[in-house]
């Protein structure tokens, strides 16, 4: 009775999944494939990885960062600049203010001279004596505080080669260049204007510039500045003489009036002098002063014109120029350009290249003259005070006062 047919248990329907014990399950499903079929695949994980967009999130990444810091950069950089530019206004202010303040503060006694005297001019240049009684003319710069207002130079084109110095002349070493005495000291030139060469945004100066003029050719500039105003004239009135000076500050007609003097071999005979305020060389120096030829001259492409500046070139081939020694520019009425330059030494100023042609000669003065952009405009506003000067005169008298 208690044993179950054979048939009868067969016969019973099998269990639901819902009614199977889950022990029992998990018991009959541990064989070798349900295991392997059960567990987590881990490749099907990495399958997921695309290499791809991870490399250009990667990319996004490190270029998004190098704009952040660029712009980071930039923004530090016209920071800097908004500082020290902001810096220089004030400071030009604060100058202004107490020229201003000083101007009131003068006292202006009774004078017998009309207003508009020179001597009355409260911004005109005081020529000042040194202690060898030399005339002198303050510069405003630290390092280069003074320019002689006359200098007396020799024709270092006629003073030949150097020859061996004979035992009677005493303190010249042997051997060096011998200026004869009949030649020595025979052009006086006479200080018209100067300023200081500044670069870049900062104002850093580079070398103090002073044009000077043979004083023995002041009355032909003078002659025929006035009669480009009034040909009648022998000296100029205060409205002829605010209609010159307009002119000789314009970009354009200063210009055109200086280019036609110099073509024309008007003033005869002048000089630039160059003072560096800071150590240099000949190449940086040269450098300067090609741009400036090349900025006035750029059109001229001829073989002549080339070998020109070759030659010029060829004389800033020397090395360093310290800070306080002079570098003499010469032009005489053909245009030729003699440079002229003094190492410091007992040999004094010698002659170290010419260059005849008159385009490189005047190019360079017009690089300090007139234009629309010149080395220094401080130089050009003060060269025209001092032309100014010599108009204000009668034709064929010396101004005795550099402004």
């Amino acid at each position: 009775m208690l044993r179950q047919p054979l048939a009868r248990g067969l016969a019973r329907p099998l269990l639901s999944p819902g009614t199977v014990c889950p022990r029992c399950s998990l018991t009959l499903r541990r064989t070798f494939i349900g295991r392997s079929r059960q567990r987590p695949d881990r490749r099907a994980e990495l399958d997921t990885l695309n290499v791809n967009r991870l490399a250009a999130q990667y990319n996004e990444y490190y270029s998004t960062r190098q704009q952040a810091l660029a712009a980071g950069a930039a923004a530090g950089v016209i920071s800097i600049i908004y500082v020290c530019w902001q810096i220089s206004k004030k400071l030009t202010e604060d100058g202004g203010k107490e020229e201003g303040q000083r101007q009131s503060a003068t006292t202006k006694l009774d004078s017998a001279l009309p207003p508009g005297d020179p001597v009355n001019d409260i911004n005109r240049k005081v020529v000042k004596h040194d202690e060898k009684g030399r005339e002198i003319v303050a510069t405003g710069n630290s390092t280069v505080p003074e320019f002689p207002r006359t200098l007396e130079l020799p024709d270092f084109t006629n003073a030949g080669p150097p020859t061996e110095t004979p035992d009677g002349v005493a303190g010249v070493t042997s051997p060096t260049l011998v200026i004869p005495s009949s030649i020595a000291g025979d052009t006086e030139y006479t200080l018209v204007g100067l300023g200081t060469r500044s670069v870049s945004f900062l104002s850093i100066n580079v070398y103090v510039l002073g044009y000077y003029v043979a004083t023995a050719d002041i009355a032909e500039l003078q002659e025929r500045l006035v009669r480009r105003v009034s040909p009648v004239a022998s000296t100029l009135v205060s409205t002829e003489k605010g209609e010159l000076r307009a002119k000789l500050l314009d970009a354009v007609e200063g210009e055109q009036i200086w280019d036609e003097l110099l073509k024309s071999g008007i003033p005869a005979r002048s000089l630039i002098r160059v003072v560096p305020v800071r150590d240099t060389d000949f190449h940086h120096l040269r450098d300067g002063f090609v741009r400036a030829i090349q900025a006035r001259e750029g059109k001229n492409t001829d073989e002549e014109f080339g070998e020109a500046m070759r030659e010029f070139k060829k004389i800033f081939n020397r090395g360093k120029v310290p800070k306080r020694q002079e570098m003499l520019m010469l032009r005489d009425k053909k245009g030729k350009l003699t440079l002229v330059y003094d190492e410091g030494n007992s040999a004094g100023r010698q002659l170290i290249g010419t260059v005849d042609d008159e385009r490189i000669s005047r190019a360079l003065w017009m690089n300090y003259l007139g234009g629309k952009k010149v080395a220094s405009e401080e130089a050009r506003k003060n060269i025209v005070n001092g032309v100014m000067e010599f108009v204000e005169r009668p034709i064929g008298t010396v101004a005795t006062q550099v402004l």
